[in-house]
Order: structure tokens, then sequence, then C-alpha cells
């Protein structure tokens, strides 16, 4: 699995897509994240742990506590991806354009 199908799979879970999108507004610990979330504290550790190890999250340490962030890498390469998606899907629907233009004169 590469690394952008992990990341695209990962947040096929809604509740993911949530915590990423929070964690866009700056770190946050896990117990916030689970206050602002109808799952358990545990069940968010879980969700942070596979953004982390496909790269769109990062954590570290302060004080007693661990923080979460987003990945501005990881989330700069699977914009890459998706912008390359749009590029190619924009050229192709001008190409079927040209086409049906030309089909019909």
């Amino acid at each position: 699995m590469t690394n952008i199908t992990a990341m695209l799979t990962a947040l096929g879970d809604p509740m993911r897509q949530s915590i990423l999108d929070r964690l866009s507004h700056g770190p946050m610990p896990v117990g916030q994240l689970a206050d602002a979330l109808p799952i358990s504290r545990p069940a968010v550790s879980q969700h942070l742990r596979v953004l982390k190890d496909v790269g769109l999250v990062l954590d570290r340490q302060e004080g007693t506590r661990r923080l979460y962030q987003a990945d501005p890498e990881g989330l700069a390469l699977l914009r890459a991806h998706l912008d390359g998606v749009w590029v190619r899907a924009l050229q192709a629907f001008g190409d079927r354009l040209a086409i049906e233009e030309e089909e019909e004169h």
C-alpha cells in the first residue's frame, strides 16, 4: 500500500476526518479531543495512532501530556496527489469537450 493509499484509507473513517479537522486548528492533547467527540479517550488514541502511522499527524511530549497536530509534510504530500488528480480530471474533461465539438462540425 502506498503512503497516499494508506492516507486515503485512514481518512475513509469519518471520526478520523473529524480528528484531523480539529487538529488543523492547532495542537491538542487526547483529552481535549475526546471531550469534543462522541467516543472514548482510548478510541481517540487509536484513531490518532492510525493517523500518525500514515503520516498525517505528529505528536510531541509537552510536560506531562502529549500534544498531537496535523503533519504539514503529510498533508502537503496528500494535497499534491489530489491536485494531480484534479488537473488530470480537468484535462480529460477538456479533451472530451474538444472531441464532442469536433464531432458536431
